[in-house]
């Protein structure tokens, strides 16, 4: 046994050599035979192996002989073949796999045999067949012919595990990786093992069979039920599988036990054309593949990216893809005359477009609301185009609730900072604490890595008003705050950690336990953008991470936020984190773009609501509107009179939406599938993509340099080459940074009876416009419901389960009540649930008061 260093982490690592096929292999100790075996090209068949999973031993294929030598140093054979993907190498271990051992290879043989007995012969119309290993494996480790002359079991077919995942039973080899995946990587144990020996089978979780307590909440079977074999078996606990990582089981699955509703039947994996991409629904940047057939999505899968999302994708990631060939799809331009809209060509497009935004220019100013679906390229185009084509710093991408204590934050924390923590930090972390960030909702990628942790000892820390599931499963403990109080806990904290605490604060063993484990080495401060809308939270989060040491990072919702920081689509901030209102920066940048530094504005902007806001009053003239969902703003009502009354309005959109009936011309831009490009995740690493549909679709920064074209300015972004090397024209930036926000916060006025404080976060399924249209996917969708403690239901006379109405003077939202264990005073509601949507429907943002009645009195109210 000997040491060497490890060349990431430069620390010593203890090695041991062994034999394997009569070759020597030193390898780090307790390396797995069979990954021992594949560092010297040898590869042992498996199928329950996996390398992000536990050992398991399940399906026996991995059979080699073993010798093992003694207190003398004599090699001795283990009696019986062993499997190599449970064994770890020891020093002087010789191994002998199927390639130079007939026992090794009579084993294995037979157990693909068995594994075939009852395994039907349907690989022409199996979803698997053409890239299934036991397909595979059957050739290169099977025998020649069958020995089996008895009826194959059967089963019914399929069973419907959920509405997007089908299993089909007789083609299960029990090699448990859905399950192991279940409970390991997602912590979701909707699926297991039912029965034993012969009926054994994989299935929808039986708690009666498994005895496996429910989760809180949820109700226990009465009575086990006796299922006769080949029937399905009941689902006893009321649940489906309803994951939000269900598909990664149809990937890793190694027969087509599992498969995919939308995928079933559709295509072969041999007719596919497969293209690497990078998922547009979250800021995690994770990697995925395109498969795509005769110009249609067929199926997305996970990508291999150990740095990001290893193998893991969400389900949103995998299945809603549908939304960028939606029957809405915009394929030519829409120019409105006596009213109405009509279809134009592109050059009558463009030229009524850059006339009337000049005009608009010129008479009052253009507000810029880019939207969060931007890739980088383009976010910087509408950056430059907002500065240099319209003049103006009237430019805001946050359509959502927002702040200017967020922008001050973004500006001095975020902007211009490069990779800052990293998916790997969270894995090793020793603490993480997360403020305005439901991980599992809003980040899924980032909630597979902190499980990985916490499996590994990192402790995670929630600053919220509940123990949400995905919190629970990360064994997190809770510093329950209502909506708009997060500063209070994280300043309580850092005083704890300055050793300046009040009495309130030091008795309060949670305060003291999370600024102990924030202050150790490598812990980690995660901030949402739902902070936002917490007055001095920004303000509060930078003292902490300052007072423990513990680095910061910021992780928004949308794809396209952190690009378009990077970008400058803020007001009061240009590219690199460049403050506008440095005349250095603002020459810099001038420079870089060919204008003249008093040609760029001087004076900070205004932000969404301010935009808004102007356009109602005519103070500004015209707006310039991308990927914008105005439900999703925080006053929907007051933005679509805004945009109505806007002098002029141009829409760059993907899909037909109330920003686009309310333009004055629609201008169609690619979806991703149909461009090349890149996305900037919350790590700050710049994830780039290819094209995998052919289109003469053009993406924003391609419609923006047309439009600057015709308004005689050159944005150099007329093909991704150009706006790659226009964008690397600009330096980093080593100047001043902006100023940190202030700790201004607002006292919580006091909750009279019959009202509570509104708390809501977006749901990863919901009514969003980027996965409508996807019914299989939809099925899995959580219930909108009202959760609140039971003190606050007892004060408003509902119970678990009554129907409970949420309302403001805008109107009204009824749902189920949930009692929740919670802070009270306060009611949850989903933000932007199908049934239940918060900012269209009470006009109000989370932190607001609203009225809470039984439904049949709020009715009536």
């Amino acid at each position: 046994m000997t040491a060497t260093t490890d060349r990431h982490t430069d620390q010593p690592v203890e090695t041991v050599t062994c034999t394997i096929d009569e070759v020597e292999v030193t390898v780090p100790k307790g390396t797995l035979v069979i990954r021992a075996a594949e560092q010297v090209g040898i590869e042992i068949p498996r199928f329950c192996d996996h390398p992000l999973l536990e050992p398991a031993g399940a399906c026996r294929q991995c059979l080699v002989e073993v010798e093992m030598p003694d207190r003398e140093g004599n090699l001795r054979p283990m009696p019986k073949p062993q499997a190599s993907c449970t064994m770890t190498v020891v020093p002087g271990m010789v191994v002998r796999t199927q390639r130079t051992s007939a026992v090794a290879d009579k084993a294995q043989q037979g157990v693909m045999e068995l594994l075939l007995m009852n395994h039907p012969l349907d690989c022409p119309v199996c979803d698997k067949g053409g890239e299934c290993p036991l397909q595979n494996q059957a050739m290169s480790h099977g025998r020649a012919d069958s020995r089996f002359t008895d009826v194959k079991r059967t089963f019914p077919k399929p069973i419907q595990v959920s509405t997007q995942i089908l299993l089909d039973r007789e083609r299960c080899v029990l090699c448990q990786r859905c399950t192991r995946f279940s409970e390991e990587i997602a912590g979701d144990v909707f699926i297991d093992l039912q029965e034993r020996g012969a009926d054994q089978q994989i299935g929808r979780f039986d708690e009666d069979v498994l005895d496996f307590a429910p989760p809180c909440g949820q109700h226990r079977a009465e009575t086990a039920v006796d299922v006769p074999q080949g029937v399905a078996l009941p689902d006893a606990s009321g649940q489906p599988f309803a994951s939000y990582f269900s598909g990664n089981t149809v990937q890793i699955c190694p027969v087509g036990a599992l498969t995919g509703a939308r995928y079933r039947f559709r295509s072969r994996p041999f007719d596919l054309v497969s293209t690497p991409g990078i998922a547009e629904h979250d800021a995690c940047g994770s990697a995925i593949r395109v498969d795509h057939r005769r110009g249609s999505v067929m199926r997305r899968l996970a990508g291999d990216d150990p740095a990001v999302n290893e193998e893991w994708i969400t389900d949103k990631d995998r299945f809603a893809f549908t939304w960028q060939d939606a029957p809405d799809r915009l394929t030519t331009p829409l120019v409105r005359e006596d009213g109405e809209l009509r279809p134009a060509s592109w050059v009558e497009a463009l030229e009524v477009a850059a006339r009337g935004l000049a005009a608009a220019r010129d008479d009052g100013g253009v507000g810029v609301l880019p939207g969060g679906r931007l890739t980088v390229e383009d976010a910087f185009a509408w950056s430059r185009f907002a500065r240099t084509v319209l003049r103006t710093d009237d430019v805001d991408q946050r359509v959502r609730v927002h702040s200017v204590e967020e922008a001050d934050f973004l500006a001095h924390a975020v902007a211009g900072t490069g990779v800052g923590v990293t998916f790997g930090d969270l894995e090793a972390a020793p603490a993480v604490l997360l403020a305005g960030l439901e991980a599992e909702e809003e980040a899924g990628v980032t909630f597979l890595r902190l499980r990985k942790g916490v499996r590994k000892g990192t402790r995670v820390f929630s600053v919220a008003p509940f123990t949400s599931r995905g919190l629970s499963r990360l064994d997190g403990t809770l510093l329950p705050a209502a909506p708009g109080t997060e500063a209070e806990w994280l300043g309580a904290v850092a005083r704890q950690a300055s050793g300046s605490t009040s009495r309130a604060d030091s008795d309060d063993t949670r305060v003291m336990e999370a600024a102990e484990a924030l202050a150790r080495p490598g812990a980690v401060l995660l901030v949402g953008e739902r902070l936002a809308g917490s007055p001095g939270a920004y303000a509060a989060a930078l003292e902490l991470a300052e007072t423990t040491g513990a680095r910061l990072a910021w992780i928004p919702r949308r794809a396209g936020e952190r690009g378009g920081v990077e970008a400058g689509l803020l007001p009061g901030l240009l590219p690199g984190g460049r403050p506008l209102e440095d005349r250095t920066a603002r020459a810099e940048v001038a420079a870089t773009w060919g204008v003249s530094v008093d040609d760029l504005p001087a004076t900070r902007g205004l932000d969404t609501a301010g935009i808004l806001d102007a356009l109602s009053v005519g103070q500004l003239a015209g707006a310039l509107v991308g990927g914008v969902e105005i439900a999703d703003l925080p006053d929907p009502e007051h933005a679509r009179r805004a945009l109505a009354t806007a002098g002029f309005a141009v829409s760059l959109e993907v899909r037909r939406s109330e920003a686009t009936e309310l333009a004055d011309v629609v201008l169609p831009v690619a979806p991703p599938v149909e461009r090349g490009g890149s996305y900037w995740n919350w790590e700050g690493r710049v994830r780039s993509f290819g094209q995998a549909l052919e289109s003469t679709a053009m993406p924003d920064h391609r419609v923006l340099h047309e439009l600057a074209t015709l308004l005689d300015h050159d944005l150099q972004s007329a093909e991704p080459v150009r706006a790659h090397r226009s964008i690397a024209a600009l330096r980093s930036w080593d100047g001043p940074r902006a100023h940190p926000p202030q700790h201004a916060t607002d006292d919580p006025p006091g909750v009279p009876p019959g009202s509570a404080v509104l708390a809501s976060w977006r749901l990863l399924l919901d009514d969003g416009s980027m996965q409508d249209g996807e019914e299989f996917l939809a099925g899995t969708a959580k219930t909108p419901v009202a959760r609140m403690s039971a003190a606050t239901a007892a004060g408003v006379d509902v119970f678990d389960g009554d129907q409970v109405t949420v309302s403001t003077e805008r109107g009204a939202i009824t749902v189920p009540v949930a009692i929740t264990d919670m802070v009270d005073h306060v009611v949850w509601l989903p933000l932007a649930s199908r049934g239940c949507r918060v900012h269209d429907t009470l006009g109000v943002s989370p932190g607001r008061q609203v009225r809470v009645a039984p439904a049949e009195k709020g009715v009536q109210a």
